[in-house]
């Protein structure tokens, strides 16, 4: 198995742990008051990792059905025209969709703090209403993190590609979404491990960490755009 695509595949999934669902949400359920219940936090992670499992390998299945003619149109000069302007678009997006200045990011909190409650306020009040419930209420929360989330998964959606174009078989496309599953919510697990042995002791240090996702929340997807953009240019030109 290429060493590469393991490799691409690996860092695809850590980008995609510090995702809302994936990392701030479990902190959030890890910094309620009280004892630590480990319980739920794992319940929401397995939930998380069993939904996007369960979404990639359907995706992943229906990729592998168009990418023959997906490939042949793409080849021709049109088509090479069409994915130069998909890889710009990305690549504008990437550039715009967040500010990358310190004064732009102000100014963005600024303008976002006036308006009403965005969805980081609304889903830590989810998290603090469904973290007393039962175990549906936490597995529904997963679920629907997910879904919301299912537009933005950009990491997953290129992981998903390289494995269409890859050329394994169904198992062993199933095995490394499994795996890319695993390694997206490992960081969210290593996290729970310290915070049950030193239970409050590390409390102000996830509060910290769960400050700078917050506010640092789109400026992955942006990466995520850019580079992706930049990969679909330079594919979009043929080396001979």
């Amino acid at each position: 198995m290429d060493v590469a695509l393991l490799l691409s595949l690996a860092g695809l999934a850590l980008v995609d742990s510090t995702s809302i669902g994936t990392l701030v949400l479990p902190l959030w359920l890890m910094l309620a008051p009280g004892r630590v219940r480990a319980g739920r936090v794992l319940l929401f992670l397995g939930s998380v990792a069993g939904a996007y499992l369960l979404l990639g390998v359907a995706l992943a299945l229906g990729a592998a059905q168009l990418l023959d003619p997906v490939s042949a149109a793409l080849e021709s000069t049109a088509g090479r025209v069409a994915q130069l302007a998909v890889g710009v678009v990305l690549v504008v997006l990437g550039l715009t969709v967040e500010p990358w200045t310190t004064a732009g990011k102000e100014r963005r909190r600024a303008a976002r703090a006036a308006r009403r409650p965005g969805r980081l306020v609304r889903w830590r009040e989810r998290v603090r209403g469904d973290a007393d419930g039962g175990g549906g209420a936490v597995v529904g929360l997963a679920v629907v993190a997910v879904g919301v989330e299912a537009s933005s998964m950009l990491p997953y959606l290129a992981a998903i590609a390289l494995l269409a174009t890859s050329g394994l078989g169904t198992a062993s496309t199933v095995a490394l979404l499994a795996g890319y599953c695993l390694v997206m919510v490992l960081p969210a697990l290593v996290l729970l491990a310290l915070r049950a042995a030193l239970h409050d002791r590390l409390t102000p240090a996830l509060a910290r960490l769960e400050s700078r996702l917050s506010r640092a929340s789109g400026e992955a997807v942006a990466w995520v755009l850019f580079l992706l953009g930049l990969y679909v240019v330079v594919d979009a030109f043929p080396l001979t």
